[in-house]
């Protein structure tokens, strides 16, 4: 199984998940508390780690990559 977040992603950088859907919309959650959302260890796709600028962490699920 792929996983998302390699061990080079510093989490204490990330404020902020923008979770880009596969029909075009996107929504954005506070990384607090994430783990009653969604599973991170377990979704597949790509990410786009802003975090050293913005503390933003994009994702695009597989299919939306």
């Amino acid at each position: 199984m792929k996983n998302i977040f390699p061990n080079t992603i510093d989490f204490s950088k990330v404020d902020t998940l923008v979770y880009h859907l596969p029909d075009g919309p996107s929504f954005s959650l506070e990384i607090e508390g994430i783990g009653d959302l969604i599973d991170i260890e377990m979704e597949l796709g790509d990410f786009c780690d802003t975090s050293d600028i913005d503390g933003v962490l994009h994702f695009f699920p597989k299919g939306n990559a």
